[in-house]
């Protein structure tokens, strides 16, 4: 299987504040990681690969740092990994992002001489609650869609995804090529091998740059000028913790108390 995975570098947002004048992320200091759902899809992407044989390949677009990002799934065990940096994409909202790696993804393609059976993106950025840019994509390159898959398998030309519903579980089946979402699925991404963190050290394998002159977008669908979303503001949310304290003479009244609230509740 040629399968790409669409990887974003973060903030750490277990360590990201909010400016209280400006209303802004404070992101200095912050450390950069990959973004939570993008790493369930690149253990997905390597499991595809081990079960029917093939390529594991990703993409990140940002600013030159962001190769750190592909470097670490490189570490995990991915083949070959590509970051796409230009002044031209600077300030791309979600629609200007679709846009540039759908644009990638026919470089990429040509370059190889062939198509991705399978892309896969995390549901959504950490930094971020849209969930756009994957189906986006999808439309871009004419590509059927599956979002928020817990589990991808494959046989032959075709693609299973169970999806998470109020009911329980769906599977969805769709042929290959396709596109796909991931959200929490019951595995994380593994730790990367000696070996294979070995060979990104060394450099034996290394990531690859589009720029924007290889990642030709037109100037008006690219950057702030492509960028119709307005942001209006920001904030922290506000996580109220709801209890209820039992007074009670002694233990075992209070353990009687909760029983019948347990019980008036059915939850026991």
């Amino acid at each position: 299987m040629n399968i790409l995975v669409c990887i974003k570098q973060v903030p750490d947002t277990t360590q990201v504040k909010i400016d209280p004048v400006k209303h802004t992320l404070i992101r200095e200091g912050v450390p950069s990681i990959v973004s939570t759902f993008d790493t369930y899809a690149v253990e997905t992407g390597l499991r595809l690969k081990e079960a029917n044989g093939g390529k594991v390949t990703i993409v990140s677009m940002g600013p030159p740092k962001a190769v750190e990002a592909v470097s670490e799934c490189l570490s995990v065990g991915a083949d070959e990994g590509w970051l796409v940096s230009g002044r031209k994409f600077g300030g791309s909202d979600t629609l200007a992002t679709s846009r540039i790696l759908a644009e990638a993804v026919r470089v990429l393609e040509k370059k190889n001489g062939e198509k991705f059976d399978i892309i896969i993106c995390g549901k959504q950025a950490i930094d971020g609650d849209t969930g756009q840019v994957g189906p986006e994509m999808a439309q871009h390159l004419g590509l059927p869609l599956i979002t928020c898959a817990v589990e991808v398998t494959a046989e032959g030309d075709r693609l299973a995804a169970k999806r998470s519903s109020d009911e329980g579980y769906d599977i969805y089946d769709v042929k290959m090529p396709a596109l796909i979402t991931m959200d929490k699925p019951a595995y994380d991404m593994r730790y990367p091998s000696i070996k294979n963190f070995l060979k990104v050290y060394r450099g034996e394998v290394t990531v690859s740059t589009l720029t924007d002159e290889d990642v030709v977008v037109p100037e008006g669908q690219c950057g702030l000028k492509g960028s119709p979303t307005k942001v209006r503001k920001t904030f922290t949310p506000v996580h109220e913790k709801n209890g209820m304290k039992i007074d009670s003479a002694t233990a075992k009244e209070a353990a009687s108390t909760l029983m019948d609230l347990l019980e008036s509740a059915k939850l026991i």
